[in-house]
């Protein structure tokens, strides 16, 4: 079974208030949309087809040869946005992934058990959900008595009954492809916004008699959307505790993992220690048995095993020898 991954990253992001487009903003160094290209390499069969919009050349740019790009011209709609990929995609897959590049932190194992529960279940559509007390403006699912469910109300068009529910639209969707191409086009305008909602497509396979499965992510972090420079900071955190974790389980020691700024490219060795308020960037390698002194600042840095870097230090492009003494304040750039 062949899998396209479709990418959503037309929007402006209004409420970022940048004239960078949403998309481009810098999480732990990189563009947001660099996790969701991350994402596609793991879980697609071909490059994925992101969705652009607004500033779409400064996205292709950004971007590259890692993706296939459709316009969006006008923007009216999720709905909208993924029937622009249909000619690329129309006939190439069997199935096909939505997910939106404002969601950096969406795992590859969430999305491979949306794929194994799809393909196992013989859905026309499964979908991702996360249960939460606050709706940060999702979608609510509606299920029936009997738990099925029936159809996803966008918050906006929701009643006071139904923003009651907890169950949210964490906005990930397996379709079977020959299903969803001519389904998109059946989506009718919504009539408060006039916009052709994505979610509609649910209640639409519900009423048809198809088989719609859910998952329900077990951490709510990793649904996190980014429409704000808060919920960007939100995010921000969590890559950076996730990179802390994977670090000290690997064997090395981090004084005060709160207060450690790793990007994920980093590279640190066994039985190093990283002390409170050290800054590791770009493409830093660090060796075994070293020691990061506080707040030493390192971009681009290669450090030799066993090598103490002073508290204080900042570093830009320096290559460090094995058994290196860094002495505490010092400015170097290679």
């Amino acid at each position: 079974m062949t899998t396209a991954i479709v990418i959503l990253a037309a929007g402006k992001g209004t409420r970022m208030k940048s004239d960078l487009p949403k998309v481009l903003h810098p999480l732990a160094g990189r563009p947001m949309l660099a996790y969701s290209l991350d994402l596609a390499d793991e879980a697609g069969d071909m490059p994925p087809v992101v969705i652009v919009g607004y500033k779409a050349d400064e996205v292709k740019a950004a971007v590259g040869a890692r993706a296939t790009f459709v316009v969006q011209k006008e923007q009216l709609g999720t709905g909208h946005a993924v029937m622009q990929a249909e000619d690329a995609l129309k006939g190439k897959a069997d199935t096909v992934v939505v997910y939106y590049a404002d969601m950096p932190l969406i795992t590859p194992e969430t999305v491979q058990r949306i794929q194994e529960l799809h393909r196992a279940s013989n859905a026309t559509i499964t979908m991702l959900t996360v249960i939460a007390d606050d709706p940060r403006g999702f979608g609510r699912l509606v299920r029936d008595e009997r738990g099925n469910p029936q159809f996803i109300v966008e918050e906006i068009e929701a009643t006071e009954e139904q923003k009651a529910i907890h169950e949210l639209n964490a906005s990930v969707y397996c379709f079977d492809a020959a299903w969803l191409w001519p389904a998109l086009h059946r989506i009718q305008p919504s009539p408060r916004k006039g916009e052709y909602y994505l979610t509609d497509l649910v209640g639409m396979a519900v009423a048809e008699g198809r088989k719609v499965e859910v998952v329900i992510t077990e951490t709510p972090e990793e649904v996190l959307g980014v429409n704000t420079r808060v919920h960007l900071a939100e995010a921000e955190r969590v890559v950076r505790m996730r990179k802390n974790r994977a670090l000290m389980l690997s064997g090395v020691t981090l004084i005060d993992p709160e207060s450690t700024y790793i990007q994920p490219g980093v590279q640190v060795g066994r039985d190093t220690t990283i002390w409170p308020g050290a800054v590791l960037r770009g493409d830093t390698t660090v060796g075994e048995h070293c020691v990061i002194g506080p707040h030493a600042v390192l971009t681009d840095v290669t450090v030799g095993d066993r090598s103490v870097i002073g508290a204080g230090v900042a570093a830009t492009g320096c290559d460090f020898p094995e058994d290196m003494d860094v002495p505490a304040g010092s400015i170097l750039n290679g």
